[in-house]
């Protein structure tokens, strides 16, 4: 109980620090740009009944969505600056944990990057030698559009990509398992982990 406790304290600050203080990526900037990932209903819930918690640690903040964490419509929302290179969206400095509170073990999606064109989100992932992963799926890659807007004034183009469906990439929800300690299919092939929108700045010229 004192467990719950604490972590329903963290998760409220947590929404507090998010709610109060804008992350310094959403001030309009070249080179900067903002990802708003929301998990699927459901998926928080899941994990919470396996002991597992999900958050991000570096220069994001996290939100939850919902009465609490075990309720089946409960999301958790993230909000990551990032920087664009020429791989794609490179979250740098910022990751995504899963935590099991019943042991302690955890996993580290290490500076996550999303890749539009080939339609799969990528980390290095330390639990597994620093391995760079795919985790995640895009579905709806391909027929992605971005709305693109040009201020003349500020010389600055918004590039801004809203709704990318995303689900573990195959096999992931196995390793996520094994290295939490949880058993064999706690977590199914291909669960649907939610959705995000990117907004890109870049200068116009």
């Amino acid at each position: 109980m004192r467990l719950r406790s604490i972590l329903t304290t963290i998760f409220a600050s947590i929404l507090l620090i998010s709610t109060t203080a804008p992350a310094s990526a959403d001030a309009a900037k070249p080179g900067q740009s903002m990802t708003h990932m929301k998990t699927a209903a459901g998926v928080a819930s899941t994990l919470e009944a396996a002991g597992v918690i999900l958050y991000v640690q570096g220069g994001a903040t996290a939100a939850v969505i919902g009465e609490n964490l075990s309720s089946a419509s409960s999301q958790v929302v993230f909000h990551i600056p990032v920087t664009a290179n020429k791989a794609g969206v490179q979250h740098v400095g910022s990751n995504i944990i899963f935590f099991n509170t019943a042991n302690n073990q955890f996993l580290t999606l290490k500076n996550p990057v999303i890749d539009l064109a080939k339609g799969v989100v990528s980390a290095t992932v330390p639990q597994a030698g620093n391995a760079k992963v795919d985790v995640l799926t895009i579905t709806n890659a391909s027929t992605a559009k971005p709305k693109v807007t040009n201020d003349k004034k500020a010389k600055q183009r918004t590039t801004a990509y809203t709704g990318a469906t995303l689900i573990l990439a195959p096999g992931v929800a196995a390793t996520i398992a094994s290295v939490l300690g949880l058993p064999a299919g706690s977590l199914p092939d291909g669960l649907a982990f939610g959705t995000a929108d990117v907004t890109l700045y870049s200068k116009l010229k």
